[in-house]
């Protein structure tokens, strides 16, 4: 049974670091194509990044570039998701996601259309 379980959230102050992570099971994530969503109250779910599955290129939502970044470790079969100077309006519930139709990142992925598996997600708060 494929299975994606993201941990790491909590609350953080702003101006603070968080790591999250996306542990797989069920599947070798190095063979997907793995992204980061969040969805705020009241907001729609929107794309964060996205590491492919080939080459490991990666791209990022505008506001994330800069302060996050999205990596893999294939040893442990883990997606983490660096957060550097959090904001207030950065919290949301995080989710990852996967796919193995799509080997590259494309902006139509971080619509989360195209993504095939979802983890149930991890809260954030930034907040003094």
């Amino acid at each position: 049974q494929l299975q994606l379980v993201e941990s790491g959230g909590g609350l953080v102050q702003p101006g603070g670091s968080l790591r999250l992570s996306c542990a797989a099971s069920g599947f070798t994530l190095a063979d997907y194509t793995i992204g980061w969503f969040r969805q705020a109250p009241g907001n729609e779910r929107e794309g964060v990044s996205c590491i492919s599955s080939i080459g490991g290129s990666t791209i990022y939502e505008d506001s994330a570039k800069g302060r996050f970044t999205i990596s893999r470790d294939a040893a442990k079969n883990t997606v983490y998701l660096q957060m550097n100077s959090l904001k207030p309006e950065d919290t949301a519930v995080y989710y990852c996601a996967a796919t193995d139709r799509w080997n590259i990142c494309s902006g139509y992925l971080l619509t989360g259309n195209g993504m095939d598996y979802w983890g149930k997600g991890t809260l954030v708060t930034v907040s003094s």
